[in-house]
């Protein structure tokens, strides 16, 4: 059974505005399906467009968010997850907190007076999705918060830590306090590459912070982007898989497993030198409402039986169960329980 506390995320936490939208409007914003970027300043107004021309859903969202509220439904252990990062004191800021108790999630906010809480325009087209992130008071977090007593007790309570690298953008430094915890208690640090963005732009930070890992996940466009950073000339991803679960690491107690998902492709597994590949149960198209929070699902459901110590091919089978229930709803949400044996 898993304790109470025993994983806890570190992300920003953002407020999904989801719609069903036209070609026209990804050509006007320079939007690709099934991509994550920042907002910048050409992107401002796309918030308030879609609000204004298309029929919205407000859903609390945020990658790393989304991964730990799985995990704890999965789980249905009260307060088994616990969550940081920042939102604005406003009304958005309100509903986040409301919704992530209401999934049984403890989460410790910093709560920023001067800026509102972040907003991210999921657009959608034929179930697939392009996402713009206003991190606005997401991007405010800062370690002092990590480190108060109250929050930093989160840490030390549990056993399995999980981070987006999304979270590279904001704070690395409460990225590298925590990933020393593990490696020196010798607790399970697992990151994801997130985006293609994060994978160029943030190479660095993401470098610094790789060699702490003992899960790395992400998807077959992030992974083939990640070889050609490093210039591995390669876009196998079973070969990238592998080269990423040999990066060399700071702690000896675990060794690192590449978890790479390839949307209805099999999900490859790097471990000991070796990769193993997993079927994913096909949907009917007609059953997928959007992939919103796909990949988030599959690391909540991956952690949710990690941390029941289960081994990897019930980790990738919480996963793919997770990630497919998450796409035939609208963004990431469930029902109440889960039908997972």
């Amino acid at each position: 059974m898993a304790s109470e506390g025993i994983i806890i995320g570190m992300g920003n936490p953002l407020l999904d505005i989801s719609a069903i939208v036209d070609p026209e409007f990804l050509k006007k914003y320079s939007l690709t399906l099934n991509n994550a970027i920042l907002a910048h300043d050409k992107h401002k107004p796309i918030y308030e467009e879609l609000v204004d021309k298309y029929n919205v859903e407000y859903i609390a969202g945020g990658s790393t968010q989304n991964s730990i509220k799985v995990a704890q439904w999965m789980l249905q252990v009260p307060g088994a997850t616990s969550f940081m990062g920042g939102i604005g004191k406003d009304k958005f800021g309100e509903e986040m907190k409301k919704s992530s108790k209401l999934a049984g999630v403890n989460v410790h906010y910093h709560e920023d007076k001067a800026t509102p809480t972040g907003t991210c325009a999921v657009c959608i087209i034929g179930g697939e999705r392009s996402l713009v992130a206003n991190l606005a008071a997401a991007n405010c977090y800062k370690s002092e918060h990590l480190k108060k007593p109250e929050n930093w007790a989160l840490v030390e309570k549990a056993k399995y830590i999980y981070i987006a690298g999304f979270f590279l953008t904001v704070s690395p430094d409460s990225i590298l306090l925590v990933a020393e915890h593990a490696a020196a208690n010798k607790k399970i640090f697992s990151m994801n590459l997130s985006a293609p963005f994060i994978c160029e732009l943030f190479r660095e930070r993401l470098e610094k912070a790789l060699p702490y890992t003992d899960f790395v996940f992400g998807n077959e466009t992030e992974a083939i982007t990640f070889s050609k950073v490093q210039g591995w000339e390669t876009e196998n991803v079973e070969e990238i898989a592998l080269k990423i679960s040999q990066w060399p690491k700071v702690s000896g107690t675990h060794k690192r497993i590449t978890v790479i998902t390839q949307g209805a492709d099999p999900v490859c597994v790097a471990e000991d030198g070796k990769v193993k590949k997993f079927p994913v149960e096909l949907l009917p198209k007609e059953k997928l409402v959007d992939t919103n929070g796909a990949g988030d699902a599959f690391v909540g459901g991956f952690l949710s039986q990690l941390v029941q110590e289960k081994p990897i091919e019930e980790c990738v089978r919480g996963g793919c169960y997770a990630a497919n229930v998450i796409i035939q709803r609208s963004g990431c949400t469930y029902p109440e329980k889960p039908d997972f044996h």
